[in-house]
């Protein structure tokens, strides 16, 4: 859960429970597949937010070992 910050357990808890309250309300209708869409779409958005945030992760500690590396070849000078 280290990716997720408050905001987007939010986002997904009140997806959830806006999914699972149309599901209760309108049935299995037609709506319900614009529903399931916009459902759909909205853990789309969770993970590219998700990998986005993983791949800024690994791309800091690689820079940050490239900085290390940097400072190790300047103090041997």
């Amino acid at each position: 859960m280290k990716y997720f910050d408050a905001g987007t357990i939010t986002v997904i808890a009140v997806t959830c429970a806006l999914f699972g309250m149309a599901l209760f309300f309108s049935g299995f209708t037609h709506d319900l597949l614009l529903e399931a869409g916009v459902f759909l779409v909205s853990v789309k958005l969770i993970l590219i937010g998700y990998k986005t945030s993983a791949a800024s992760q690994e791309i800091y500690r690689e820079l940050e070992e490239m900085n290390a590396l940097l400072k190790n070849i300047q103090g041997k000078n």
